[in-house]
């Protein structure tokens, strides 16, 4: 059993302790006097301004707080030339500007430290940075309440992610490999272990809803709940899913789309913190077991106007000509989505036949074998949305939510035709039949390509500029070009006595 980081909240609660103030990690800021007030009150010493690069990764730098109030006033400033797909070296510098609305306590630190997500600026132009991927998502949401159609957009993202004890991988001109372990994975049924072999390991494709002893992450889960929760994310449910090897699901409640993306970044970075402290290793990459299910995004959407939902109707599975509509736009445009909403080569190992994963461009209520799926678990009209399963975690959700609300939107003003549901096993379809349906794109290159062809949707609304664009296709097909050239293990097993 690893011994256990200690909890950094703990050291928080503990100073606060000798103040006699109450516990209030998200409250409802406003100003930057909020922040300043909340960070005084909760005897902060230090402020950590974070943001996210064009891959999605989540990056930081800090402060002590008597300099909080400058950066208020003034941002932050960076070498924007440091961050992938950010600026040249010759006009490197940038700077953040915090958003009081996303500050929190931020408890894995040692120190009682306020955490703010923030824009980035241009300090020569004063303008937000077009190629940060926030700056899109603002003006995704600004082209949704110009269009007339909405004024808010509510996604609900279930990012899927794996939680080993061990992780090992290397790659060099003589060799490459990786070994990951689990202490509940099916191949240890016949490992020697200290104290002996406990078995109740879960079986492939078994994992989804068993009960300990076979579940052994349910602490672990039930923390990064509470993590979560503290850090003002509210969560519906949480759960072991399909595959082996500690592969989890927690679901937050539905948000606003840009809040979502923002609390999206804020709950990989709880997770992967979180297990860490348990001396374990999280991780969001989207199929890294071969031979089991692998880990995706499902994105469920709704569009609203002055608080009544616009999705429901008397439709299909009582959804709007709206709604209709919107997975037009969704399945459209799915193949060129797919280069920004399962960005990695490794995101094509999921999108196969045959583990569950959404491959088939159609529409169903309730079929998981569909790449857009209308839940039936309620009728309430507020219930009523669409599920886009197609994506992975390991998107930018700045950039995958809102290319996601500019193809439904294209959807709605083009009145796009989504074609005939199926509510049959598309798995089990005959393949004459099966063959008629649009699929997922097989490998990154298809998808770049398919994005190249299709991007208009991106761009003539001004949300995504050509540049931007331009600059992701050229990125993302050097990440395809290079994965291409490089032999694998497999390619050994199958190949070396040629």
């Amino acid at each position: 059993m690893p011994t256990l980081v200690p909890s950094a909240k703990e050291s928080i609660l503990a100073k606060m302790m000798h103040t006699g103030n109450d516990l209030d990690f998200t409250p409802k800021l406003q100003t930057a006097k909020d922040v300043l007030d909340f960070a005084k009150k909760h005897n902060v010493t230090m402020a950590d301004f974070t943001f996210v690069d064009v891959p999605g990764t989540l990056q930081h730098t800090s402060k002590p707080l008597h300099e909080l109030e400058g950066v208020f006033e003034g941002g932050a400033g960076f070498d924007g030339s440091s961050i992938r797909g950010f600026q040249q070296i010759e006009e490197s510098d940038m700077l953040l500007i915090p958003d009081v609305k996303s500050a929190y306590l931020d408890t894995f630190s040692s120190e009682p430290t306020v955490a703010l997500l923030c824009d980035v600026k241009d300090p020569t132009s004063g303008k937000l940075y077009d190629s940060s991927p926030r700056t899109i998502a603002h003006r995704a949401v600004k082209h949704l309440e110009e269009s007339g159609i909405a004024d808010a957009a509510y996604f609900g993202p279930e990012a899927e992610f794996f939680v080993f004890d061990s992780v090992r991988f290397d790659q060099s001109a003589k060799g490459a490999f990786y070994e990951i372990d689990s202490n509940e994975a099916i191949w240890n049924t016949g490992k020697a272990q200290e104290g002996g072999n406990l078995g109740y390991k879960i079986r492939h494709k078994e994992g989804y809803f068993p009960s300990s002893p076979m579940d052994t992450q349910q602490s672990l889960r039930a923390a990064m709940v509470r993590e979560m929760e503290l850090a003002g994310i509210k969560i519906e449910t949480f759960h072991h899913e399909v595959a082996t090897a500690g592969q989890a699901e927690i679901d937050m409640e539905r948000d606003e789309m840009l809040v979502m993306a923002d609390k999206l970044m804020r709950y990989k970075y709880i997770v992967r913190n979180v297990a860490h402290r348990f001396g374990k290793v999280a991780t969001f990459m989207p199929k890294p077991i071969f031979g089991d299910n692998g880990s995706g995004m499902h994105v469920h959407q709704s569009l609203w106007q002055n608080g009544k939902p616009l999705f429901a109707g008397n439709e299909y599975a009582g959804l709007s000509t709206m709604a209709l509509h919107y997975i037009g736009g969704l399945l459209k445009h799915a193949r060129a989505l797919a280069a920004i909403c399962n960005p990695t080569t490794n995101s094509y190992k999921r999108l196969v036949p045959g583990f569950e994963a959404p491959v088939n461009l159609i529409y169903s209520a309730r079929n998981r074998s569909a790449a857009i799926r209308i839940p039936m678990y309620s009728q309430n009209p507020k219930a009523k949305r669409v599920e886009f399963r197609m994506p992975d975690a390991a998107a930018n959700p700045y950039l995958c939510f809102s290319a996601m609300l500019l193809a439904g939107l294209d959807g709605i003003k083009n009145q796009i035709d989504p074609g005939k549901h199926t509510d049959v096993n598309l798995y089990k379809m005959d393949p004459a039949e099966l063959a008629k349906i649009p699929h997922a794109p097989g490998s990154l290159s298809e998808a770049i390509d398919c994005l190249e062809a299709d991007h208009a949707f991106l761009t003539d609304a001004g949300v995504f500029s050509e540049h931007f664009v331009r600059s992701y296709i050229d990125g993302k097909r050097g990440e395809a070009s290079d994965e291409a050239i490089r032999p694998t293990a497999n390619e050994y097993f199958r190949y070396f006595d040629v």
